[in-house]
């Protein structure tokens, strides 16, 4: 879905999409009346104090810019600071290049000095050595930091952000945004480039520019099967590779069993009931990476949510007796239960479990972040640590949760070592997508599955993650005459454990498009469907364009030009210069690049050896799916493996002794 708001002198990031005209103007007023700005003056301003926020401000500072970052909250470091690890997104260091490459295995590895092997701490690494190493790098660059600040609204001349203004509002003391500023447009900062490294794409919004939310059709972009919505009906718990990600649970939704009219308890929502692959509004879920502990000397009490009922977790409660009945063994039960509170352990920290019908972020309400107003951010990310409250509460005390699993996590608190000041909460909510751009070279799963890389003659950066999603909507359906619960939307291609090939980012990807803004980069919330942003959306990958965005704001202030028309030659020379990787020609590329072409987003394997490779478990299959027998899987081969697999529930025992070609001329007899 594409938002494109209302484009005046002075745009604002409040705006409600019916607000008319007279409205909007009457609200600018408002902002610039309420108290005289504090104006600031600088060549590049950054908004973000996000580890690409940072790339950007040193690489800027570097190539002779006055430089200011604004960061809405008091922490630098964004999620990389509050709990997500350097390294754990990067499954391939060697095409890292720049600061990147220079950075990542010394982010709170104090005695580590970036040669060798990185030491076994290197991937667990404390989230609050990481912010101490951020703002290190920032004091070694005499870089300026204003906190507690988040952009309202750009002054535009013409397609230039003339300045933008900033109120002050300072996170609350368990570190979350909070609805109303203190301050009104208490900030103005006039830049002659401005770089949005933010998680929320604010700054690019006030500006007018248009953005994308959601997921796109799989015809927009051809990403078929893997784009829009997922089957209404049907689907596999494979979240590592199938066509149809979903978990599902016959368990009722409504508030008194049995009877719909009696509606629909808290944490689930009617299906819209789209056709596969249509677009819609969903994207990923959020969630906290956050620290437990026992330790009384470390130990804050997770204490309820104000207000808190339990009936608002009767579903959870439904789900857990389902769990009984599946896990018989106390130890396997725990350890299913567990995934729904505190989740999955990743690094030393917990994460969302996505192969749950339930785990422990809420599910379904990300998209009203992402386009919603400072009091609907507030509201959404505060939802998150009340859920999260709320659920510690509830898995320690209702009685269908076994006594000792009870015990167990009522023992837990948060950690106030890893964030001090905020009771132990982190002070970042894991936002995994936001507005995203709508530039001048959308990213799609063809960049991904490595289809583009012609059509990319202008590299900022490699990415190289597989595509990764996690939930994006929970709602109830009904099968053969059984109430459903269902959660869509996760997925890992290519399977957990292997990577795609390190592919290129267009610089035209972090650029808006020139009608609607001349100087303005995005290095994190870039031009991308939500396939493709699910890939390239990592941190390592963020600090690589926030680097790139950097020298290409300091050429286009020294060329007096828009972003859009610097000299493409001079800024790859450059970044070549500073050590970016931006093709597959070096060796460390070049072996990660020798692999067979899988069909992991096409449907499409050419042989039975890449068959193999990317469906381990399931090599017999190749013979029951490969209905002319040439030797390969074909997207129409593939497709009707994927339609039988929504007739027939035991289609893997099926096939073990059958082809798909007699199953299918058997059904349409």
């Amino acid at each position: 879905m594409k938002t494109s708001p209302v484009k005046t002198t002075l745009t604002t990031t409040a705006m409600k999409p019916l607000l008319t005209l007279f409205y909007i103007l009457l609200l600018a007023t408002a902002i610039l009346s309420t108290h005289a700005a504090e104006t600031r003056r600088v060549d590049v301003c950054v908004y973000g104090a996000t580890p690409a926020g940072i790339a950007a401000a040193v690489t800027a500072k570097q190539e002779g810019c006055s430089v200011l970052i604004v960061e809405p909250s008091r922490w630098v470091g964004g999620i990389l600071g509050a709990g997500l690890k350097p390294l754990q997104d990067c499954p391939k260091y060697e095409v890292t290049g720049g600061l990147t490459r220079q950075w990542l295995l010394k982010l709170g590895s104090p005695n580590w000095d970036g040669t060798g092997h990185p030491p076994p701490h290197a991937i667990r690494v404390c989230p609050r050595a990481v912010r101490g190493d951020f703002q290190k790098i920032l004091d070694e660059h005499a870089i300026a930091v204003v906190f507690d600040h988040r952009v309202v609204a750009c002054e535009m001349r013409g397609t230039d952000i003339a300045a933008a203004v900033f109120d002050h509002a300072p996170f609350d003391e368990l570190g979350c945004p909070v609805a109303k500023p203190k301050e009104r447009a208490a900030l103005r900062v006039d830049a002659r480039v401005f770089i949005d490294a933010g998680y929320e794409g604010d700054l690019m919004h006030a500006a007018g520019v248009t953005t994308r939310i959601g997921r796109e059709a799989d015809s927009e972009f051809g990403e078929a099967p893997y784009a829009g919505a997922s089957p209404i009906a049907g689907g596999s718990r494979d979240i590592r590779g199938g066509a149809n990600p979903r978990v599902t649970a016959p368990i009722d939704p409504f508030v008194v069993p049995g009877d719909r009219s009696s509606g629909l308890l808290k944490w689930v929502e009617d299906d819209h009931r789209l056709a596969s692959g249509s677009a819609d509004k969903y994207t990923q879920a959020y969630n906290y990476r956050f620290y437990t502990t026992t330790d009384p000397e470390r130990y804050v009490p997770i204490t309820p949510p104000p207000g808190y009922n339990p009936r608002d977790f009767e579903l959870v409660g439904r789900y857990v007796e389902y769990l009984k009945m599946q896990h018989t063994g106390e130890k396997e039960l725990f350890q299913q239960l567990s995934l729904i509170f505190p989740g999955w352990m990743n690094a030393g920290e917990w994460n969302f479990r996505r192969d749950m019908l339930f785990s422990m972020a809420p599910v379904g309400v990300s998209y009203l972040y992402a386009g919603g107003d400072y009091a609907e951010k507030a509201r959404i990310w505060k939802m998150h640590q009340d859920y999260l409250r709320g659920l510690h509460t509830f898995m320690s005390t209702d009685p269908r949760v076994p006594e000792g699993f009870r015990k167990i996590t009522a023992a837990l608190g948060l950690d106030r070592f890893i964030h001090p000041d905020t009771q132990g909460w982190p002070h970042q909510l894991y936002i995994r997508v936001a507005r995203r751009l709508d530039g001048e070279y959308t990213i799609t799963a063809h960049d991904v599955a490595g289809r583009r890389v012609n059509e990319v003659t202008d590299p900022v950066g490699l990415a190289a993650y597989a595509l990764d999603t996690y939930p994006a909507r929970r709602y109830w359906f009904e099968q053969e005459g059984q109430v459903h619960v269902a959660v869509e939307g996760a997925m890992m291609l290519p399977p957990w454990g292997k990577q795609v090939k390190p592919y290129p980012i267009s610089y035209r990807a972090i650029m808006p498009k020139a009608e609607e803004c001349a100087n303005l980069l995005v290095p994190v919330l870039f031009s991308a469907s939500h396939l493709g942003y699910a890939s390239a959306r990592m941190e390592p990958t963020f600090m690589i364009l926030g680097e790139s965005a950097g020298v290409a704001a300091a050429q286009a202030i020294k060329a007096n030009a828009p972003v859009q028309t610097i000299d493409y030659r001079q800024l790859r020379d450059r970044l070549l210069q500073r050590g970016q990787k931006l093709d597959l020609t070096d060796e460390h590329a070049q072996q990660t690049n020798q692999r067979h072409e899988h069909g992991f987003l096409t449907g499409e394997w050419g042989s039975r050896q890449e068959w193999n490779d990317d469906k381990p478990g399931w090599e017999s299959l190749f013979d029951a799916i490969d209905l002319n027998k040439d030797g390969r899987v074909s997207p129409a081969e593939y497709r009707a493996l994927q339609d039988y697999k929504q007739k027939d529930k035991n289609w893997a025992t099926t096939l073990k002794t059958r082809k798909l070609a007699e199953v299918l001329q058997t059904n349409q007899r």
